[in-house]
């Protein structure tokens, strides 16, 4: 399926940070290069762009950028830019002649939108508009957002900047069949040149639907304050209903703020920064051999902090585009490896402090459920993303409530409590996952 990007207008409210506004830089990635990884991570990869103002410029970046992703770009030129945005869909009649998305250069949005927008069905002289019903949604702009009212059988009755009566708001986000081409046709000879224009023309025919993102972030980056609240969007999005409630209310507020500025360095991968935490977690463990409690606090410190540091990979990953299945991967499989000496460090401390055979069997207990706690998240988290609803967390033990109990239990001097209390939170979590798979499976 093909996707129309339209990128021809001047931004001239964003002109102090760019002379094109579709390449101004939104944590450290162009807004129209967000706009397509976005659609690319949906599955699309032939893309139509418009373009005007300063249209050299940015036909030039997205050829060299095309070439690098491995993306199909084709340019339409709009020489009528100043005028509103249906001549710029205008641009694509005739060259493309099937059902395509059609997205806006500067609108930052969830990518689970579009890719459910691309379940539904749009039949033949039909359009259907990502809409959101969230009519307190802070990070819209009220007297410049597109306003849409909607009927019960998810119709469009009527869509305007200047509407009085509404009950949703028009994300820039739309599923359209080529009849949206004889619409703007119609609605432009009738003098009316914007893109809601022919959408209304098609609601007058039933043919313009909607289509609810269920609350999912989207926001028009249209001038210096919507740029800050999209920059807060995007950094707020990077939890994972999967994150525990350490990672969630601790770990996660800090690792954005230093993902943030690992991004200006754009030489940093990932998987670098994986590795980085596992160095520090390796040197955490060397001083829990060391013994004794400066060393103990030592190394608690030091693993709570590449505890934090673990989740800046993730969110560098998916602020970049940079998600891989080998950095998921290299990531799990250095996790487990400092698990491992996290755990055998502290039990060589207590064992070497009391000299307890007993010990060993106490941090064997926390190593083995520790590993059986990993092995079975995956399987655990795929049940509960299907049966928990779209965007809620759900719980879950796991490294980030370990390593936090490793941190405490290093400031108490109570290294024997932490081997305790992780082999008994481990051991039983992994009982209950057994027992919440079976009976899923058993219903």
């Amino acid at each position: 399926m093909k996707c129309l990007i339209i990128a021809a207008g001047e931004g001239s409210r964003l002109s102090s940070r760019g002379d094109s506004k579709p390449l101004i830089p939104i944590l450290e990635l162009p807004l129209i290069e967000r706009v397509i990884l976005t659609a690319r991570e949906a599955g699309l990869s032939d893309f139509y762009v418009v373009t005007g103002y300063n249209g050299e410029k940015l036909r030039n970046h997205l050829d060299k950028f095309g070439q690098e992703k491995n993306l199909k770009i084709t340019h339409l030129i709009n020489d009528d830019w100043e005028r509103e945005n249906g001549l710029s869909v205008l641009k694509a009649k005739g060259k493309i002649e099937e059902n395509f998305i059609l997205l806006m250069s500067d609108h930052i949005f969830d990518g689970a939108i579009l890719s459910e927008l691309l379940q539904q069905k749009v039949v033949d002289g039909e359009v259907m508009l990502a809409v959101d019903y969230n009519l307190n949604n802070k990070n819209i702009d009220i007297d410049d957002v597109t306003k849409v009212l909607t009927d019960d059988d998810h119709k469009i009755i009527n869509i305007g900047k200047n509407i009085r009566k509404y009950n949703a708001y028009d994300t820039g986000i739309f599923f359209c069949s080529p009849a949206i081409f004889e619409a703007l046709e119609e609605s432009s000879s009738n003098g009316d040149t914007s893109l809601s224009a022919g959408i209304k023309i098609l609601a007058q025919k039933e043919k313009a639907r909607v289509f609810d993102i269920k609350g999912r972030y989207w926001i028009d980056v249209d001038d210096e304050k919507a740029f800050k609240k999209a920059e807060n969007v995007l950094l707020n999005n990077l939890k994972k209903i999967s994150d525990g409630p350490i990672s969630r209310y601790i770990n996660r507020p800090i690792s954005t703020w230093i993902s943030k500025y690992i991004l200006i360095s754009k030489n940093i991968t990932p998987n670098q920064i994986s590795f980085f935490s596992f160095i520090l977690s390796m040197i955490g463990a060397f001083f829990f051999f060391l013994g004794g409690y400066v060393n103990l606090l030592t190394g608690g410190i030091l693993v709570q902090l590449s505890s934090i540091i673990d989740g800046c990979d993730g969110e560098i990953a998916r602020l970049k585009f940079q998600t891989s299945d080998f950095g998921r991967w290299f990531d799990a499989v250095l996790d487990r490896y400092a698990d491992g000496f996290l755990l055998f460090g502290l039990t060589y401390n207590v064992y070497f402090l009391r000299g307890n055979l007993l010990y060993l069997f106490i941090g064997f207990l926390a190593i083995i459920g520790t590993f059986m706690n990993s092995y079975t998240a995956d399987k655990y988290d795929g049940l509960m993303k299907r049966k928990t609803a779209s965007g809620k967390h759900y719980f879950r033990v796991g490294r980030d409530i370990r390593i936090f109990i490793i941190f405490l239990g290093a400031m108490a001097n109570q290294s024997l409590l932490v081997l305790l209390v992780i082999a008994l939170l481990c051991n039983i979590e992994n009982i209950r996952r057994i027992v919440v798979f079976y009976k899923s499976e058993n219903r």
